[in-house]
């Protein structure tokens, strides 16, 4: 009978406990995988770009609300970065980018297409960032990186950037450089619709509650239990490499709720209906291309890239990848019209 009732827990899409295990091992080797999926159509959404006045802001001086306004203004200029980029011989003429393979329509691979391709909201944005730099949205070498080495990826040059849901911190901003966002979201709630919690609050005393190591959703829950605002009980103890982790320790019993960002989390639901989102979000969060802290050119040439890509690219894709989770009305996840504090 209990063999019967996990298997009943684990029938998300595609078995997401198996999923899991095979992402696990292809994170030993770096992904190269030739685009076969049509680019998406052309949207149109309203979107604009200001120049804020004032001194220049550092990441030493940095306020969490304004941390997605600490990037360079948009430039279409080559510099050093680009241009060894750009020198790259051969088959290794590639722009090397970090991301998920197994968060359901924002980074994963679709089984059901050949040599299981990646898909979703933040391939899209490789393959346009690729296009612009390279000349061709083909141009690209994808590697997975576990959530926890986002970072150490980038300082250690395994790759160009990291286009995977990764919200920008002023924690981060010490590390890595950020784009300008190109999403907005928050911290939920993801739990098994049996759940006895509540919400965000008192509900969570004496449970365990999954994150994953180097999330903002981590931070978030060390700094609200310090400052009392969680319960002491709350046990969040026990991290996992990578998101979608969480979601199959929900699925054992190993973890009563998972902490991430809206955005994943209803992306997660989708893949599992034993599992719901719960509750509004509890904070205000942007996505952002994270680069190398020198590397001003890059960012400045991705700031370009999305000034166009808002405007004509960004709804197609939301429409393609997130309107079935998120729902149609993409006001909510469109970030604001960007600022750029950041001079150099």
């Amino acid at each position: 009978m209990e063999a019967a009732r996990m298997r009943t827990r684990l029938r998300g899409w595609g078995g997401v406990g198996a999923m899991a295990v095979l992402c696990a091992l292809a994170l030993a080797f770096a992904l190269l995988l030739p685009r076969t999926q049509a680019h998406p159509a052309s949207g149109a959404a309203p979107a604009g770009r200001s120049l804020a006045d004032g001194r220049p802001a550092r990441a030493d001086d940095c306020q969490e609300p304004s941390a997605q306004n600490r990037t360079p203004a948009p430039s279409g200029a080559d510099g050093p970065t680009i241009d060894a980029i750009k020198a790259r011989k051969g088959d290794r003429r590639k722009l090397v980018v970090g991301i998920d393979q197994n968060s359901y329509r924002w980074g994963y691979r679709n089984p059901n297409t050949e040599g299981a391709e990646l898909e979703g909201f933040d391939i899209d944005l490789v393959h346009r960032i690729a296009k612009d730099i390279l000349g061709s949205p083909d141009d690209v070498q994808f590697k997975a990186i576990p959530t926890s080495q986002r970072i150490p990826a980038i300082q250690d040059g395994t790759v160009d950037m990291v286009v995977r849901t990764m919200t920008i911190t002023c924690d981060r901003l010490r590390d890595v450089a950020f784009s300008a966002p190109y999403f907005k979201t928050g911290q939920q709630l993801l739990v098994p619709d049996a759940s006895g919690i509540k919400g965000y609050d008192s509900t969570l005393a004496g449970k365990k509650v999954c994150t994953a190591a180097g999330s903002t959703a981590y931070s978030r829950l060390k700094a609200d239990r310090e400052r009392k605002a969680l319960p002491a009980t709350t046990d969040f103890s026990a991290t996992v490499p990578n998101q979608l982790d969480c979601l199959v320790r929900l699925q054992l019993g190993e973890a009563d709720a998972v902490v991430t960002d809206g955005a994943l989390a209803a992306s997660q639901a989708a893949q599992d209906p034993t599992v719901r989102v719960l509750g509004k979000p509890f904070t205000t969060e942007y996505y952002g291309v994270a680069m190398k802290k020198d590397a001003t050119d890059l960012v400045r040439r991705v700031n370009r890239v999305l000034v166009d890509y808002r405007s004509d690219g960004w709804q197609a894709s939301y429409d393609k990848w997130l309107s079935a989770t998120l729902g149609g009305d993409a006001r909510s996840s469109r970030p604001p019209a960007p600022k750029y504090l950041r001079e150099s």
